[in-house]
């Protein structure tokens, strides 16, 4: 079964918490803290496996977990690292953000590793926070959060030449003629549901790609029938082999098909009509006509524009191999270096506020309520009798937001704070 398209879920590792211990050994009475840190989250990996060539298996799991790290322990023990989550993907995969739909990675070329969310730092252990006026620090530093995002993967085929033109003109008559490509071939509509790619082999070692694109119909680019399904394996092709049945056994007007689908990929993305396409003006073997008609108005229309008409017919072999030297002689002209999608999504949006979901809100007494699991989790770490311990918790209020957060709610000096049955007294 092919699949090109999948949403599925990920969530790298949470780093392991600093420990808080002091060393107990008989003759060293005041042997000082000794809390290890925690361990890193593990990261969330893609990894390109050549092996692969649909995305059928995010059809049955949807939700990709990397492993936490484990917390520090006692006599400097640094907890153990959370195993990275490797995610294997066909080479073409495009990575989402499903909410904007920005590219976070392009799954071609040489960047066949790629890490998408990392894990949580460890958090520090109370050995770290001695001084020589805070020698016993009863606090430690908790693991970082991890990072979760849905992503929509999307299979974009690699080929250097793409077959495209409405259902039943003849691509994959054409493919099957010059590659080692079998697909279904039939006389009905849309016998191609799945794009195929074949490797045409020519003369002293050359050749290329090509995709047989699924038949396209007007309103693609609006999502019609299969529209973007179809038109999206189109954007990694260098050359467009536009196929139109010049002969008109359908009763249509190749030129007016030309134009109804030159429509729909300038509609799709405008960059498409900027690269070089050829016209294949097939099943010349149907026509009876010594002057045809419709090649000649196709020739007059696009030659002009510098597109190169070829009559072939893709059942007999006539006409072909002109064709594919033409394409062959255009591509030598361009860089041959997969099409690859730059990265458009900020990943440092993921790390906003990402350490310290809380909310803050103001009571019936006028109190303003801050409450969080990272804060509860803080406050249990903190010793705030002593004065270090104090200035520690202020200086993780300020960098988390919170302070900012209050400021914003309209706080005011002498106003009361309450934090998980703690009242502090509000000062800049």
């Amino acid at each position: 079964m092919f699949a090109d398209r999948a949403k599925v879920f990920l969530k790298s590792g949470k780093g392991g918490d600093g420990h808080v211990s002091f060393r107990r050994e008989l003759y060293v009475p005041a042997g000082g803290p000794d809390g290890g840190d925690g361990g890193k989250g593990g990261d969330i990996i893609f990894e390109i496996d050549d092996g692969l060539n649909t995305l059928v298996d995010f059809r049955q799991v949807r939700k990709y977990v990397a492993k936490n790290g484990e917390p520090g322990g006692k006599k400097r023990c640094h907890g153990a690292n959370g195993k990275d989550l490797v995610i294997k993907v066909p080479e073409g995969t495009v990575i989402k953000d499903f909410e904007s739909g920005q590219v976070i990675a392009d799954m071609s070329g040489k960047n066949r590793r790629e890490v998408i969310l990392k894990g949580g730092r460890g958090g520090l252990g109370n050995m770290h926070y001695a001084t020589s006026t805070m020698q016993a620090p009863k606090y430690a530093q908790p693991g970082q959060d991890s990072q979760e995002l849905w992503v929509t993967l999307e299979l974009k085929v690699i080929a250097d030449v793409g077959l495209v033109g409405f259902p039943n003109v003849g691509k994959s008559t054409l493919l099957s003629r010059v590659s080692n490509a079998r697909p279904k071939i039939a006389n009905y509509h849309f016998t191609t549901l799945d794009p195929h790619l074949g490797v045409v082999d020519l003369d002293d070692g050359a050749g290329f790609v090509m995709a047989d694109i699924p038949g396209l119909i007007e309103g693609a680019s609006d999502g019609v029938g299969l529209g973007h399904d179809f038109l999206r394996h189109i954007e990694r092709t260098k050359v467009l082999i536009h196929v139109v049945d010049a002969a008109s056994t359908e009763g249509r007007d190749p030129l007016e098909d030309i134009c109804a689908i030159n429509k729909e990929l300038r509609s799709y993305n405008e960059d498409l009509m900027s690269r070089p396409q050829v016209i294949a003006a097939n099943k010349m073997d149907a026509v009876f006509d010594q002057e045809c008609d419709s090649l000649d108005r196709i020739r007059r229309e696009f030659e002009p524009q510098g597109i190169k008409v070829y009559p072939i017919s893709a059942v007999s072999g006539k006409g072909v191999r002109e064709l594919l030297y033409g394409v062959y002689d255009l591509l030598k002209g361009l860089n041959s270096e997969p099409v690859v999608f730059a990265r458009e999504f900020d990943m440092s949006r993921l790390n906003m506020g990402m350490n310290l979901p809380f909310t803050v809100e103001r009571n019936d007494d006028g109190e303003y309520v801050v409450e969080g699991p990272r804060i509860e989790k803080m406050l249990g770490y903190t010793n705030l009798e002593s004065e270090k311990g104090f200035v520690f918790f202020q200086n993780f209020l300020k960098d988390s937001g919170v302070l900012e957060e209050l400021e914003k709610a309209g706080i005011q000096e002498g106003d009361t704070v309450r934090m998980y049955g703690l009242v502090f007294d509000y000062y800049k």
